[in-house]
């Protein structure tokens, strides 16, 4: 069944008309006007609801009350649920996320801030539960040893590609882009210089190990992911933890049989931040330490960011896009890799507007 129901736990009927004109053209909408109705609504309906706003103050059963009541049920693990407040207390704002709502709603409300809080939590929610479909879809495949690599390899690549839009990280094409980009600019790489010792076979499994490059943020805190404001240091340091993570993921968790695509899965999600002149992380590499199949994948990923829609930026044009990188604006880049880059600008133009994402 589709998710394409917002539940509604709100007791002033004004506050809830807002609430529901804001969402009526795009959502279904469940009405409750005190905890112990919307729990009802929830058991009721729960395989259509795509996300939860949870008034904090509200008669019969309040916003942590319910909470309460849900904790045990590993509902908010699969629903996020949005706090209605009126008040501003850091410790309300712990307590919530203890629980593990996601975000909190000011009143009085502020209509584009709430659309995009709830749109950011149902694309997050979404993007995680269908990566660990794809970890659990990759261990029965492998346990039952009855698929060969190509079909693992579609099931890495398929279960990505199918990701809806979220708008504040990649968007639903950007796995099969990344993956088409690196192919095209290791295909430069391997005419210009053959000491990479690149192959055709090796290209093609560098685009399938592309595309668990940023599985690691899986493991990153939604209340992280999410957040609409400007990272803390120790957040920031948290999301570059996503590197690390996604290497012990694919090695712990992802069991490729072939040793060539694991070892190229493992070095990608592992170093594509690093930086030519060794200013990246999470190892701070420097140079050729950087394997090229890394180097590749993180060209093609800056790209990608440059050249698509985000919350936060327009999508740049690509002729910008190409200067910027060329100019250092996202970091250093080894000249070898800058001068196949430029070989294949028509090509990457071509591709990005044929895996374009819909408006």
């Amino acid at each position: 069944m589709k998710r394409d129901t917002i539940l509604i736990f709100e007791d002033n009927k004004i506050d809830r008309e807002i609430l529901v004109e804001l969402f009526r053209q795009d959502f279904k909408i469940l009405e409750a006007a005190n905890g112990r109705e919307g729990i009802a609504l929830l058991k009721d309906h729960f395989a259509s609801i795509a996300i939860v706003l949870l008034d904090n103050v509200m008669p019969v059963m309040d916003g942590f009350t319910v909470l309460e009541n849900l904790k045990d049920k590993n509902i908010l693990n699969k629903i996020p649920f949005i706090m209605i407040t009126g008040e501003t207390s850091p410790e309300l704002e712990r307590k919530g996320y203890e629980y593990g709502i996601v975000s909190y709603v000011k009143k009085p409300y502020q209509a584009d801030v709430v659309k995009q809080v709830v749109n950011n939590a149902i694309g997050w929610f979404q993007y995680k539960m269908q990566l660990e479909i794809m970890v659990k879809k990759q261990n029965m495949v492998l346990q039952q040893q009855t698929k060969k690599l190509n079909q693992v390899n579609e099931i890495l690549v398929d279960s990505l590609s199918n990701i809806v839009e979220f708008r504040n990280m990649e968007t639903k094409q950007h796995i099969k882009r990344i993956r088409e980009y690196s192919i095209c600019l290791g295909e430069s790489v391997m005419k210009l210089y053959p000491e990479y010792g690149l192959t055709q076979k090796k290209l093609e499994q560098i685009g399938w190990a592309s595309s668990l490059h940023d599985i690691g943020k899986i493991a990153i805190p939604d209340t992280i992911i999410l957040k609409p404001a400007k990272l803390t240091p120790d957040e920031f340091e948290l999301i570059k933890s996503h590197t690390t993570k996604g290497a012990e993921i694919i090695q712990n968790r992802v069991r490729i049989n072939d040793k060539a695509l694991y070892d190229y899965a493992y070095d990608i999600a592992r170093h594509h931040h690093e930086k030519y002149d060794g200013k990246g992380y999470p190892d701070g590499l420097k140079g050729d330490e950087i394997s090229i199949a890394a180097q590749i994948v993180s060209l093609v990923d800056v790209y990608d960011a440059l050249t698509s829609k985000r919350v936060y930026k327009i999508a740049y044009e690509s002729d910008k896009v190409y200067q910027m990188i060329l100019n250092g604006h996202s970091g250093a880049f080894s000249p070898k890799l800058l001068k196949a880059f430029t070989e294949v600008k028509q090509s990457f133009e071509h591709l990005h507007d044929l895996y374009c994402d819909e408006d």
